[in-house]
């Protein structure tokens, strides 16, 4: 199955689309990347959901990513003895670790490594920002604020410091179990919460050692001061737009997915946009024509991906959302304008040999009708490097890695292949990708074909040929 488009769809598993038939569905309609969401469900009940892929996989002969996202630290109040308060702007209100339920004038908040990072003005946002506390006065233990915006405080609502790098791990031992347990089934991406610097990919790396790639979602200010360190530690980046919404100005928003989207398109990087992008289609079969028009501009910026969340797993139509999404991206791509946008954005090769060859592939794409690239990879890199490109035609990645096709479900324009049948020659090697073209419809007989590996065959990153054949 070609899609014949180069966004693609990431569709989050939940309740409403758990059994095989509806995740067959899913992908029917377009979604690429499955999303297992470990914020919610059992270890069992995402098992079962991962089958279900893996067996849509096996039905269609399409490689398909499954992503596994992190719940990540929740910063939350503790309880309150008689349930919620009210809280009015300008009145005195202390937080601190004394577990003691709550009241009126004071709640618990479990976290010493928040009050660690507090200084005097911090502001600190209750239960996505409709209340905001200021600081007064803090110490390790406690935090004397003043009512900003008030309203009612009910336990266990979550908070957060936006203003502050906190001195806490990205990873709960929650996540360590999560993660674990999601290796054990073979999850192809891992996208990890409460990104606030370069080192806290590098300890999920270090757990993962490779059998899975990280992507970063970036929902904290403090990613967004270091995000060019996170864009190159990271495998792929996410415009996580709820929790920046919450942390930033939403005006602040749409400035800052473009530059996520400009900075993961620069360094190569596949980037997601997610939340909330086709919300009303919880419970309506059709969405607003803002939400049309905002997945449009994520596909306009070039993102490799949109995202629907509750849309697809706990909405009440799930293959409609889908379905929507992917003739958005399809109206988008036939756009005449949509082709200067993404020529006017892009960014220049790194001085690499990959890089001159992927270019060149670019170029000839412009030079002649080429009905499609062909990419030999084992790692993904020279697949990765030609959709930096934003070519015209189509990016054919064959591949003898099952791990890889899948990750490249992910990646812009790529159309994912894993066959692993060893090239002899290179007379081989163009017979068999005009072979192939041809079998995945992204060629006919005699159009344009132009095939980039790397020499000696077999040899990760090490792509440094170019070929113009006939399919």
């Amino acid at each position: 199955m070609n899609r014949h488009r180069k966004a693609k769809i990431v569709a989050t598993l939940g309740p409403a689309s758990s059994d095989h038939a509806t995740v067959r569905q899913l992908f029917d309609a377009g979604a690429d990347v499955f999303r297992l969401n470990f914020s919610h469900g059992t270890h069992d009940q995402h098992a079962q959901r991962l089958e279900a892929i893996r067996r849509v996989e096996r039905d269609t002969g399409r490689p398909i990513a499954v992503l596994l996202d992190l719940q990540g630290p929740k910063l939350r109040i503790g309880s309150l003895a008689n349930g919620p308060v009210q809280l009015t702007a300008g009145t005195a209100y202390r937080l601190d670790l004394d577990p003691t339920p709550g009241d009126a004038r004071r709640a618990p908040l479990p976290h010493p490594e928040i009050f660690a990072a507090l200084q005097v003005g911090t502001e600190l946002l209750v239960d996505d920002g409709k209340l905001r506390l200021r600081v007064l006065d803090c110490g390790p233990d406690f935090a004397d604020t003043v009512v900003v915006v008030g309203g009612t405080l009910s336990e266990r609502k979550g908070v957060n410091v936006p203003s502050v790098l906190l001195p806490i791990s990205a990873m709960t031992p929650k996540d360590h179990a999560d993660l674990a347990f999601g290796l054990s089934l073979g999850v192809d991406w891992v996208a990890l919460s409460f990104v606030q610097r370069p080192e806290d990919l590098h300890e999920v790396k270090a757990i993962v050692q490779g059998r899975a790639a990280v992507l970063a979602k970036l929902e904290k200010p403090a990613a967004i001061d270091a995000l060019d360190a996170i864009v190159e530690a990271a495998d792929a980046i996410m415009v996580a737009r709820g929790d920046l919404g919450v942390e930033l100005p939403a005006e602040q928003v749409p400035a800052i997915q473009k530059r996520i989207v400009r900075a993961c398109r620069a360094a190569g990087k596949p980037v997601v946009v997610a939340t909330q992008m086709l919300e009303s289609m919880i419970t309506s079969p059709v969405p607003t024509r803002a939400e049309a028009s905002d997945v449009a501009n994520a596909v306009y910026e070039g993102a490799d991906a949109v995202m629907l969340s509750a849309e697809s797993a706990s909405g009440q139509y799930p293959r409609e959302a889908v379905a929507m999404m992917d003739r958005i991206i399809a109206e988008v791509e036939a756009d005449a304008n949509y082709r200067i946008g993404i020529d006017a954005s892009h960014t220049a090769p790194r001085p690499a040999v990959g890089d001159a060859i992927c270019l060149a592939l670019r170029q000839t794409a412009g030079l002649l009708p080429v009905a499609a690239m062909v990419t030999y990879t084992r790692s993904g890199t020279t697949s990765l490097r030609a959709a930096r490109e934003r070519p015209l035609a189509p990016v054919l990645s064959i591949t003898p890695e099952q791990a890889v096709a899948r990750r490249l479900a992910l990646v812009w324009g790529v159309h994912s292949v894993h066959a692993s049948e060893a090239i002899v020659d290179v007379p081989d090697m163009v017979a068999k990708a005009c072979a192939m073209a041809r079998q995945e419809s992204c060629a006919g007989p005699g159009d344009f074909v132009v095939i980039a590996s790397g020499m000696p065959f077999g040899v990760a990153g090490t792509t440094n040929f170019l070929h113009i054949a006939r399919a």
